[in-house]
């Protein structure tokens, strides 16, 4: 069996500061190995488009594997995480965002959270509250070593 791997970036100012601990981004943490996961690196970034583009092109360099995002996906005016994640998406995955937007109710429609690939990584935008990052996570947890397969080029069991 292959392990899958994963990473959490934080967005967040607050984060940053140290005037906000990382809730968020801990219960990913959680949750991604609890499913399995080994997740590999953890970092914050303040918001902003250019600071989340630089870091998802830095965590996605050469990586096959989960990196899940959590955090500036509302409506804030620093709330600019799909901005910088378009920045740096090769294709976009709309039915897996939609699918975690619909599992939030009934915040999850305010999310702008965009879901999508950069090589072999697939990126997942997810809110930045602890509860709506889990229930975002776990509404497409079932698929994820699926796509994470495809990505890689592993056999998937598809006809040839």
């Amino acid at each position: 069996m292959v392990t899958l791997a994963a990473k959490v970036l934080t967005v967040s100012d607050g984060v940053i500061a140290g005037t906000r601990e990382d809730k968020s981004g801990q219960v990913l943490v959680e949750r991604l190995a609890a499913a399995g996961y080994e997740v590999v690196e953890r970092r914050a970034v303040a918001d902003g488009v250019d600071s989340v583009a630089d870091a998802l092109a830095a965590m996605t360099d050469a990586f096959a594997g989960l990196l899940v995002t959590t955090g500036g996906t509302g409506f804030g005016p620093r709330d600019l995480t799909p901005e910088g994640t378009r920045l740096v998406l090769d294709r976009e995955a709309p039915g897996l965002a939609e699918a975690m937007r619909l599992a939030n109710p009934p915040k999850g429609r305010l999310s702008r959270g965009l879901a999508g690939t950069v090589g072999a990584c697939l990126v997942l935008n997810t809110p930045g509250s602890s509860a709506g990052a889990v229930e975002s996570i776990e509404a497409v947890l079932d698929v994820l070593p699926h796509a994470l397969d495809l990505l890689a080029g592993r056999p998937t069991g598809h006809p040839q």
